[in-house]
């Protein structure tokens, strides 16, 4: 007789690779498992809305988008460019480093490496292609790799994806991934001056110092969102989720209220853009739910530990593991899927070999980001590639020194766990 877990996997490999959104096709193979073992196939709706409405943390993820896809309207991230330019502009392929700070910032505010790269990404491309300074590839290129810092420097989506499957705090993954992020962007920033002197990119006009204070005071109610975002979630003030809320509501206000940069028109647009992103997300996360239903019937995850246990793996060895199966599964799947559907399976043997799970986390994120910007799937590379109208084997090209820059990063945050976990030990964490 044909194994229904089989038939499972089998129904959701080949409707994804049909097209269909890989949550739905979650959603379909898990109910013709139930089907096939006899149950009520309702199980699966009842699981579904189990899990959505006993997770108050999942509400953070739209407020998020909603900020992020604000801020991408009006002139909010034009102020953030024209900042990131008088701080960084005037150094050794200078717009190239106003590419890494400004995703620096705009992550402490997105949580997302796709709103990173369609808002603020699309404006500094056209800048650092303007005249020819720098070739389109190459922008595209910086642009995709800095992006994947959105989702470690808090707030993360990712992270609070990680925090449903995990029962981690958001908060002290949210501090864990502050340390990691500014090593990424640090090591794009050596990449960016090492390769821009030997192509020979041009130095940025700089901005005179004396217009520096009035640059920083335009752009002072933008930079001001991500310390009102952490320090609300720090002091106690807000949980998370407040702090989305929160977030939206000060990007909405701001833009609005203060800067008078947005329209009726782009905020239903953007209300719309908001509801379809959300929309995308909640049915992966339905399809994940209802899937780890299965593999808990299936008992896989005990039936993995057993079989890792044969090969007698330290915590090291299993994190090296970790980290080639992510980032192989990372170019054909995106990481939201890994997120929810892998690494549930893994957590137990990652408990069993005393890994810590906040630093887990981190690791696991950094990876399925990575993901982002590896061939052949790699989502920011279709997205820079649209925006620029390059082959995809061009940009690569252009990639290939900061993807190892970010590979070294990886490597240092798995093996230095003292690194990750220092500020999250400094707030309270006891791991």
């Amino acid at each position: 007789m044909t194994d229904p877990f089989t038939v499972s996997l089998i129904l959701i490999v080949a409707l994804s690779l049909s097209g269909l959104s890989i949550g739905i096709a979650m959603i379909c193979g898990s109910t013709v498992y139930l089907a096939m073992k006899g149950f009520d196939p309702s199980i699966a709706s009842e699981t579904l809305l189990q899990g959505l409405f006993n997770s108050y943390t999942l509400l953070a993820i739209p407020l998020f988008i909603l900020a992020a896809d604000i801020m991408n309207i009006g002139s909010l991230a034009d102020r953030l460019l024209r900042f990131c330019r008088a701080l960084v502009g005037r150094f050794h392929g200078g717009l190239g480093h106003v590419n890494v700070v400004s995703s620096l910032i705009f992550s402490g505010m997105s949580g997302s490496a796709v709103a990173d790269a369609v808002g603020m990404g699309r404006i500094i491309i056209n800048m650092m292609t303007k005249d020819g300074q720098y070739t389109k590839s190459y922008a595209a290129a910086i642009t995709a790799a800095t992006a994947t810092i959105g989702p470690i420097i808090p707030p993360s989506i990712p992270m609070v994806l990680y925090a449903l499957v995990s029962d981690q705090s958001v908060g002290y993954l949210f501090a864990a991934g502050m340390a990691p992020g500014l090593l990424m962007a640090l090591m794009m920033g050596v990449t960016n001056s090492i390769v821009a002197r030997r192509r020979k990119f041009p130095v940025d006009d700089s901005v005179p110092l004396k217009e520096i204070p009035k640059v920083t005071f335009q752009a002072f109610p933008a930079l001001m969102l991500p310390v009102i975002l952490l320090g609300g979630i720090y002091s106690g003030i807000v949980t998370p989720t407040e702090a989305a809320a929160v977030a939206a509501f000060y990007a909405l206000a701001i833009s609005v209220v203060l800067y008078q940069s947005v329209s009726m028109p782009q905020l239903y647009s953007t209300l719309a853009n908001s509801s379809r992103s959300t929309a995308t997300v909640g049915i992966l996360i339905a399809g994940a739910l209802t899937f780890n239903y299965v593999i808990t019937r299936e008992n896989v995850p005990n039936s993995l530990a057993d079989f890792l246990a044969q090969f007698e793996l330290t915590k090291w060895g299993f994190l090296v593991a970790i980290n080639i199966l992510i980032l192989a599964l990372g170019c054909i799947l995106e990481g939201g899927a890994i997120l929810l559907i892998i690494v549930p399976i893994f957590i137990p043997t990652a408990q069993a070999l005393g890994v810590d799970m906040i630093h887990f986390g981190v690791v696991v994120v950094v990876n399925a980001m990575l993901g982002l910007v590896t061939p052949p799937y790699g989502l920011l590379l279709f997205i820079v590639a649209n925006i620029t109208r390059q082959p995809i084997g061009r940009i690569v090209r252009d990639l290939l020194p900061f993807l190892a820059a970010l590979f070294a990063a990886l490597i240092f945050i798995t093996f230095v766990p003292g690194f990750t976990l220092f500020l999250p030990r400094l707030l309270g964490y006891q791991g």
